[in-house]
């Protein structure tokens, strides 16, 4: 009976790598007869499993999705992973109870070697200070907006402007994307009314319906989402990665203490006691503050509008230290 389960576990684990299986390749990786891979794929079925036959000169197998969830087969590390995912999403997210209860349930069923690494790998997600008064989103506009994605079908929903909910417009767009940055999710969408891409803050969305007429998706800007979302927020045309602003100093302060606040700057050390500091901002003004934020002198290596910034800044902050009159 053991060797029958064990046999069963090797089976379930090659169908679930989503692909077509023959009966003669099972056959060969478990190391037994045709005829016991024909028995032991109608056990699999018995327990809940959806095995379809695929046609063709040498048959086969495939693992379908079913109608209700039969037992699943993780291995070591995928149990791990998915451990520790559920860990970091139980942490101030939208899914943040059903993280919490599906852990759990997992960590019930898991033998002891495992539950013990889990232990072990306690994580405590901490979220920024600046997003921890983050809305939540409704679970119900992320499947309403994933499922009109998934379906390719335009979307239509009253869009809200600012934290009070204020009446903002009705939006028509293609949408394409959801994606989350700094624990805020968003839609990435071609708004049809503007003729240009969008992103759009999904606890500001509320869908209409029905949805609209599908259509074929176009090319996103900057080649992948990530792209895109992060030129577009750091205030770019959604193609290339770089600020809109980039400059080159020197400080006269130890590389060490420049980098764990540097973010995706670049430092070089130059001497125990200086570095070069390469930065960028959405604006000249902006990254002149930045590097202000540094307590050492700065020699600007360029370019001249970050120079110009630093007097514009200079004169400002001359004027904010006199006395009132």
């Amino acid at each position: 009976m053991h060797k029958t389960s064990s046999r069963l576990l090797a089976l379930l684990s090659l169908l679930q790598t989503h692909r077509d299986w023959s009966g003669e390749d099972l056959a060969e990786r478990l190391d037994i007869t045709s005829r016991t891979v024909r028995r032991d794929i109608d056990r699999l079925r018995e327990l809940g499993y959806r095995i379809t036959t695929v046609k063709g000169p040498a048959g086969g197998y495939r693992l379908e999705a079913g109608t209700h969830m039969p037992p699943m087969l993780f291995d070591d590390g995928q149990a791990v992973a998915l451990a520790v995912a559920l860990q970091t999403a139980a942490a101030g997210t939208t899914i943040a109870e059903d993280a919490v209860r599906a852990l759990a349930t997992l960590r019930q069923v898991m033998p002891s070697r495992l539950r013990h690494r889990i232990d072990l790998l306690r994580v405590t997600a901490v979220q920024p200070p600046t997003t921890r008064d983050a809305p939540q989103v409704d679970t119900q506009v992320l499947l309403d907006v994933g499922r009109a994605i998934r379906a390719r079908e335009e979307l239509r929903f009253d869009h809200a402007l600012g934290r009070g909910g204020s009446s903002g417009s009705t939006r028509r767009v293609q949408p394409h994307h959801l994606v989350t940055w700094r624990n805020r999710w968003y839609l990435v969408a071609w708004d049809l009314d503007r003729e240009d891409w969008r992103t759009f803050r999904v606890d500001r969305i509320r869908p209409r319906t029905p949805t609209g007429p599908r259509f074929a998706p176009r090319e996103l800007p900057g080649g992948s989402v990530s792209a895109f979302i992060t030129s577009r927020f750091r205030g770019n045309d959604g193609i290339t990665t770089d600020w809109p602003c980039q400059g080159e100093v020197i400080l006269r302060i130890p590389a060490a203490d420049v980098a764990p606040f540097a973010q995706d700057g670049i430092v070089e050390e130059l001497g125990p006691r200086h570095c070069r500091l390469t930065l960028g901002s959405w604006s000249w003004t902006g990254l002149a503050a930045t590097i202000g934020r540094f307590d050492a002198d700065v020699e600007v290596i360029g370019p001249p509008q970050l120079a110009t910034a630093f007097a514009d800044l200079a004169a400002r902050y001359a004027r904010a230290a006199s006395p009132a009159p």
